[in-house]
C-alpha cells in the first residue's frame, strides 16, 4: 500500500512570492565587513553600486540601487532609484550621488523583466523570419494588464501619457496590419518606456542587509593641516605665549594657504614627574613639561593651562582663526597626569599596582612616569566613558569641531564606536583624525568604526616600490571606501631619517609628494625651516623637542621652504584633481629615482601630473610616461603644458617624455595641459 504525501504542508509557511523570485544578488559592492560598517563619502560624490546579478533561464533582468537618506526623528525617508546597467559577465552597476552631511541607506533589487524577455523574444524570431501572432497576442496580454496597474485607483502611477500609451497599444499588437508592422510597436522604445513605469516587479529581490553611506563634510576629505605648539609661537624664549601672543601667527599660517591649524593639548599640565628637555627624567624649575602630562591643580581635560590665558582668551582665538580662515582642531588625548582631578575624584579610572599605587604608562623599554593611562576594563566603566563624552561636548561647546585623538588604537574600539556615534547624532559635522601609528588591521578597524581620518604609513613610505604599493593599496582596494589618509610630513615624535639626511630638497621632496599624493596632508611647525636635527643617531625624536621645552623661531630664517609651501596650497586649491584621493594613476618611468603619477578629478575634467625626483642628493633623468588618454591626445600630438610650481611651459609629447631633475634647482614637476584649465 502507497503512503499518501502531504505536499501541502511543505510549502505552507513559505510567503506566496518566494516562487516568483527567481533573481539572485551577490558579491554587492561596496560593502564592508557584510555591512557591519558604513563607507564614506563627502557631498556632491558619487556612490557607484556593483553586484553579480542573474537568474535561471534565459529571462532579461531589471535591476535599481535604492537609495536614501537615514531616517530622521525616527521616520524612514522613502526610497528613490537608480537603475543599474549590465556591464559584463554577469555583473551590474549603478550609482547615486549623495548631497548632505549624515547617514545614507543604500540596497539592491532585481526581478525578471517580463516584457523585456517577450520583447526579445520578438526581435529574435523576426530577424529568424518566423511567426509572430501567438506572441504578439500575449504580449498584448502584458500591456493591457500593465495599463490597468497604471489607470486603477491607488495603482503605481496616476495616469499619465504612458498610461494612455499602453491603452493603445494592444489594438496594434493585434491588429491586421502585415507582421513587421506590429512587431515595429512591438519594439518600439516609447512602448518599452511605458512598461517599464508599470513595471509590477513581480518576484523582486532586495539585497539584505541594507548597507549606509557616512558622508562627512569637505574637510574631512580635503583639507591642509598646520600643527603648532601655541606655547612657542612667541618670541621671548624666556617665557612660554599665550593665545593672544600666538595669534600673531595665525595671518602667516592663513597666508601658506592651510585649512586647519591643530593644536596640542592645551590642559594643565602636571607637576608630578614633570619631564624636562628632551624628556630628560627630571625637569629644572620653570620647565614647561609636556602638554600631554594632563591635568594639574588648576583642571583636567575642559581647563585651560594657565600659561596660554583663560577659556575666554581660547574663545577668543579660535575667532580669530575663524577671521582667517582657519579651523582650530584640538588634541583629544585621553589620559592623566598624576595632578588630574579625576586620580583624586575616580581613582577606580585607574589601574593600581598591588600596594594600591596608581600604574604610570610604560611602553617598555620607554617609561612615563609624567602620565597614567586610563583602566577601560574598570567595572565603573560607564561612568569613565560618559566623562570622556562630557569632555567632548564640553570642546564642541566652544566651537571645536575637529579632534586630533591621539593613540586610539590603545583604547577600546567599542568605546570610539560608541562615542563617536552619539557626537554624530547631534554634531554631524565634527571630524576625528586617528593617530594610529600601530598595525594595519587595528588601523583599519578604527577607520571602520567611525574615525574620518587616520595618520597613514607615507612618513615611511620613501622609494618608488614603497609608494607606488602603499598608495594602490590605500586607492585601488576596498580601504578607499572607509579609510581616509591624513599625509603628516612630519610629527613632534617623527623625524624620519630622510629629512635628517637629505636637507632641503628632502622637505621639498616630501612636501610635493604629501600635497599632491593625498587630498589631506599636514607638516608640524619647522619643517617649513627645514628643521632636521635629531636627538641622537638612529632616533626620530627631535633635538630640542618642544614637546618638552619652549621654542622660539626665526620664520624668516634662510633656508626655509615657505614658498614652495605656499604654492602647492595654492595649486591644490585651484585643481579639483588634488582634492580627492581616488583619481591616482601611477605612471611608467625608466628610472627608479623618478615616480610619475598622475590625479584626475571625479569629473574628469581636471588632470595633474606630476614627477618627483625621490633622490635628495643627485640629478636623476629618464624617460616618463603620458598616456594618450591621460591627456585626452591623439598619437602625435605636440602638447603644451605648464609646470604650476614655476609657470614654465614645455613641449610635451602624447606618449613619453624625457624628464630631468636637479634636486638643488628643483625635485619636482607639477604639470597640467594649458589647454585643460586655467592655473591658480
Amino acid at each position: 500500500m502507497r503512503r499518501a504525501t502531504r505536499t501541502c504542508d511543505a510549502t505552507r509557511n513559505v510567503p506566496d512570492d518566494v516562487g516568483r523570485q527567481r533573481a539572485v544578488i551577490e558579491r554587492v559592492s561596496p560593502e564592508i565587513d557584510a555591512g557591519r560598517f558604513p563607507i564614506k563619502r563627502t557631498p556632491g560624490e558619487s556612490v557607484v553600486v556593483g553586484a553579480d546579478i542573474f537568474a535561471d533561464g534565459h529571462d532579461v533582468l531589471r535591476a535599481v540601487v535604492r537609495h536614501r537618506p537615514a531616517r530622521s526623528n525616527g521616520v524612514s525617508n522613502p526610497w528613490s532609484e537608480s537603475a543599474m546597467r549590465h556591464v559584463d559577465n554577469d555583473r551590474w552597476e549603478g550609482a547615486f550621488t549623495v548631497s548632505e552631511v549624515g547617514f545614507y541607506e543604500y540596497t539592491v533589487a532585481a526581478w525578471v523583466d517580463r516584457f523585456g524577455s517577450w520583447r526579445r523574444t520578438i526581435d529574435k524570431k523576426l530577424h529568424a523570419d518566423q511567426d509572430l501572432g501567438g506572441d504578439l497576442a500575449e504580449g498584448a496580454a502584458l500591456v493591457r494588464d500593465a495599463a490597468a496597474r497604471l489607470s486603477a485607483p491607488g495603482g503605481t502611477r496616476s495616469p499619465t501619457a504612458a498610461a494612455r500609451r499602453l491603452e493603445r497599444a494592444p489594438a496594434a499588437l493585434t491588429s491586421d496590419a502585415p507582421q513587421w508592422e506590429r512587431a515595429a510597436a512591438a519594439l518600439d522604445v516609447g512602448l518599452a518606456d511605458a512598461m517599464a513605469a508599470a513595471d509590477e516587479r513581480s518576484g523582486a529581490v532586495v539585497y539584505e542587509p541594507v548597507l549606509r553611506v557616512r558622508v562627512d563634510r569637505e574637510r574631512a576629505r580635503f583639507g591642509a593641516w598646520y600643527e603648532m605648539f601655541p606655547r612657542s609661537s612667541g618670541t621671548d624664549p624666556g617665557r612660554g605665549a599665550t593665545f593672544d601672543d600666538a595669534a600673531g601667527r595665525l595671518p602667516d599660517i592663513a597666508a601658506m594657504g592651510f585649512d586647519v591649524l591643530y593644536l596640542p593639548p592645551i590642559h594643565p599640565i602636571g607637576r608630578s614627574h614633570r619631564k624636562g628637555p628632551n624628556n630628560a627624567v627630571v625637569a629644572d624649575p620653570g620647565d614647561p613639561g609636556s602638554p600631554w602630562a594632563i591635568g594639574s591643580p588648576e583642571g583636567g581635560h575642559t581647563a585651560v593651562e594657565p600659561g596660554l590665558g583663560t577659556l575666554a582668551d581660547f574663545d577668543r582665538f579660535v575667532d580669530a582663526a575663524r577671521r582667517h580662515g582657519l579651523e582650530i582642531a584640538l588634541d583629544l588625548a585621553f589620559q592623566c597626569s598624576p595632578d588630574h582631578p579625576w586620580v583624586s575624584e575616580h581613582p577606580e579610572w585607574f589601574r593600581h599596582r598591588l600596594d594600591g599605587s596608581i600604574k604610570y604608562a610604560e611602553n617598555p623599554p620607554k617609561k612615563y612616569q609624567d602620565i597614567y593611562p586610563l583602566d577601560f576594563e574598570t567595572p565603573a566603566w560607564r561612568g569613565l566613558w560618559q566623562a570622556l563624552m562630557d569632555v567632548v561636548r564640553f570642546w564642541i561647546g566652544h566651537d571645536v569641531r575637529i579632534f586630533r585623538v591621539d593613540n586610539p588604537h590603545t583604547k577600546p574600539f567599542a568605546f570610539w564606536e560608541w562615542l563617536i556615534a552619539r557626537v554624530h547624532e547631534t554634531d554631524a559635522d565634527v571630524i576625528f583624525l586617528s593617530e594610529a601609528f600601530t598595525r594595519p588591521k587595528p588601523m583599519h578597524r578604527l577607520a571602520k568604526l567611525g574615525f574620518t581620518q587616520c595618520y597613514s604609513y607615507f612618513t615611511w613610505r620613501n622609494t618608488k616600490r614603497e609608494l607606488t604599493e602603499y598608495f594602490t593599496e590605500l586607492t585601488r582596494t576596498d580601504a578607499r571606501e572607509y579609510l581616509r589618509p591624513n599625509l603628516f610630513a612630519n610629527t613632534p615624535d617623527i623625524l624620519h631619517a630622510y629629512l635628517q639626511t637629505g636637507g632641503r630638497p628632502a622637505f621639498e621632496v616630501r612636501a610635493v609628494l604629501a600635497a599632491t599624493l593625498g587630498a589631506s596632508y599636514g607638516i608640524y611647525s619647522g619643517f617649513e625651516l627645514c628643521e632636521n636635527t635629531a636627538v641622537r643617531e638612529g632616533s626620530e625624536e627631535y633635538l630640542d623637542s618642544e614637546k618638552y621645552q619652549i621654542r622660539v623661531r626665526d620664520w624668516a630664517a634662510a633656508g626655509r621652504i615657505k614658498g614652495l609651501v605656499t604654492r602647492l596650497n595654492a595649486i591644490r586649491r585651484a585643481h579639483r584633481a588634488l582634492q580627492f584621493d581616488h583619481g591616482l594613476r601611477f605612471l611608467t618611468t625608466d628610472n627608479d629615482h623618478l615616480l610619475a603619477y598622475s590625479k584626475t578629478s571625479p569629473d574628469e575634467l581636471d588632470t595633474v601630473l606630476v614627477v618627483v625626483n625621490l633622490d635628495a642628493y643627485r640629478v636623476q633623468q629618464g624617460w616618463t610616461e603620458a598616456p594618450l588618454d591621460l591627456w585626452r591626445a591623439a598619437p602625435g600630438d605636440d602638447l603644451e603644458v605648464e609646470d604650476l610650481l614655476t609657470g614654465d611651459r614645455y613641449r610635451w609629447q602624447a606618449a613619453w617624455n624625457y624628464v630631468r631633475l636637479d634636486p638643488e634647482a628643483r625635485t619636482a614637476h607639477v604639470l597640467r595641459r594649458v589647454d585643460a584649465l586655467p592655473g591658480p
